[in-house]
């Protein structure tokens, strides 16, 4: 057993120093998030700062695969990481000299939404080259775990360092996490490279672009599975963009009731990804990811949406996020499980494509709704109609009326989609491979 557990030491070194960084852009995000809210009061204005990160997962995820499977992992994880590491500190110096604006931070996260798109196809390929293939849902769990982790502690540490310090404090920090996981992967961690099958020559770049695509084409399990996250992400990032405007504005609300609510949003990931660590591969992956989004979505959205106590908000979070690590780890062994070491950056940059484009666009028309039409709709109420008791009077209320479309739209769209996917079966076992559909 622990011959078994020491064959994860690499990973676990580059996860935790990862995850650390992680942490430091996480809080430094949060903290702009409140900085920006309060300087525009606008749910779109607010939402165009994670639309500018994610809008270039759409236009250049497709041919950043090609560039991670024909490029060195770990130079282009390193490159990309100092890159963004310096749009930071570009954020602190307009900080410091009082010219920070709006436009800044949209151009700089669009910068460092390059930069991700770049380094993520590399990194995904990494965890799997350093990762023992009997390891691959444990892994798969630990990062969920991470990343709840994450959820949990990056609200409450950001208003914290940023009271005491300020911005400046925050975004000290993450330099520092940045700084500690850049070295170690620097100097300590050693990413082998996949070997490539033998061909007749150097294949162009359009063709290896190609070559993703294709794989989808040919896996229909895959690509139908990207496409229901696809609509999943429509619906998850319009929440993003609503549940701002919902708690900010209110009363009870504030900076720290959104904090708290946004950590029960971690607490859940994180029971749910410590369970998952543990559970036995399901039967059936594939029914185990779409039944997770409809519980997650057909709770969440709605109580949100009725309620006015933070106590129900945060209940609502963590019934809405518990399962999402059950998903996140099954998909993830899907993925792995059924791709091609020396194809999975190509594969994974064409599903960041299709699966992410939805992502800018859900917060885009959720912020523009609530802003233009759900919030001066809901203003105009009278007192006591059956709008105002269903979703409450003042600013926020608009939100809320989003939260309860979106709930809506998820359950609906997942009861579709998880008709669709009973063709599909995906056994547990991870040395299976993906099956064609069921007759």
């Amino acid at each position: 057993m622990k011959n078994n557990i020491s064959s994860l030491n690499t990973f676990i070194t580059l996860w935790l120093t990862q995850s650390l960084s992680q942490l430091g852009s996480a809080m430094t995000g949060f903290a702009l998030t409140l900085w920006l809210y309060a300087q525009t009061g606008s749910a779109l204005k607010t939402a165009l700062l994670s639309i500018c990160t994610y809008a270039p997962y759409v236009l250049l995820s497709i041919f950043t695969g090609t560039l991670s499977d024909r490029f060195n992992k770990k130079k282009t994880m390193l490159v990309c990481d100092a890159l963004a590491a310096l749009s930071t500190v570009a954020v602190l110096v307009l900080w410091k000299t009082a010219l920070l604006r709006p436009a800044h931070l949209y151009a700089l996260n669009a910068l460092n939404g390059v930069m991700n798109t770049v380094q993520q196809p590399s990194g995904d390929v990494a965890m799997t080259l350093i990762t023992p293939r009997e390891h691959y849902q444990r892994a798969s769990a630990l990062r969920s775990f991470s990343q709840s982790l994450i959820g949990i502690l990056n609200p409450m540490l950001a208003a914290a360092f940023f009271s005491f310090g300020g911005l400046g404090t925050v975004i000290a920090f993450d330099l520092f996490t940045f700084a500690a996981a850049f070295l170690v992967l620097l100097f300590f961690i050693r990413i082998p490279e996949p070997e490539s099958k033998p061909s007749g020559g150097r294949s162009s770049f359009l063709s290896d672009t190609r070559d993703g695509l294709a794989f989808l084409r040919e896996y229909q399990l895959l690509l139908l599975l990207i496409l229901f996250l696809a609509g999943i992400n429509f619906v998850a990032t319009g929440f993003d963009a609503a549940l701002p405007a919902l708690i900010l504005p209110r009363n009870p609300g504030g900076q720290q009731v959104l904090g708290v609510v946004t950590a029960c949003a971690g607490v859940a990931t994180l029971a749910g990804s410590a369970v998952m660590t543990f559970l036995p591969p399901p039967r059936d992956r594939v029914r185990v990811i779409s039944l997770s989004m409809l519980i997650s979505l057909g709770t969440e959205n709605f109580i949100l949406a009725f309620s006015r106590s933070p106590v129900l908000w945060c209940a609502a979070q963590i019934i809405g996020w518990i399962l999402v690590p059950v998903m996140n780890a099954n998909l993830d062994v899907v993925m792995r499980s059924s791709i091609p070491p020396e194809l999975q950056g190509r594969v994974y940059a064409c599903r960041n494509s299709l699966q992410f484009f939805t992502i800018p666009l859900g917060m885009f028309l959720s912020g523009l709704v609530i802003d233009t039409w759900f919030e001066p709709w809901m203003a105009r109420m009278p007192a006591g109609s059956l709008m105002c008791r269903l979703f409450g009077q003042g600013k926020g209320a608009g939100a809320a009326l989003m939260l309860f479309v979106l709930g809506v739209l998820g359950t609906g769209y997942c009861l579709l989609f998880g008709s669709l996917l009973k063709k599909y079966r995906f056994p547990g076992r991870e040395e299976a491979k993906p099956s064609a559909p069921v007759e």
